[in-house]
């Protein structure tokens, strides 16, 4: 029963597609969040530079996730990875 209303629902809304964008200071453990989500493990990381893009995929649903270095000298660039989106 709980099988015929997923696939129900997936054919009525196909997949979703959304983008999330990770910030916060440096070693806050960004990166570290992003990897256990994705491999669901904790993997052993070294400070960002740049940026690391991931796929997240659940159920019906694909997230993009953009992790963005905190480092002090990048935060200034943060500001870009947002420009021209909505709530």
């Amino acid at each position: 029963m709980g099988n015929a209303f997923e696939k129900m629902f997936k054919s009525l809304f196909g997949k979703q597609e959304l983008r999330s964008l990770m910030v916060g200071l440096d070693a806050a453990r960004k990166t570290t969040i992003l990897y256990k989500l994705k491999l669901r493990e904790i993997v052993t990381t070294i400070p960002t530079i740049g940026f690391n893009v991931e796929i997240l995929e659940h159920k019906n649903i694909s997230f993009t996730v953009w992790d963005v270095g905190g480092q002090d000298k990048i935060r200034c660039l943060w500001h870009h990875y947002f420009q021209n989106t909505q709530d």
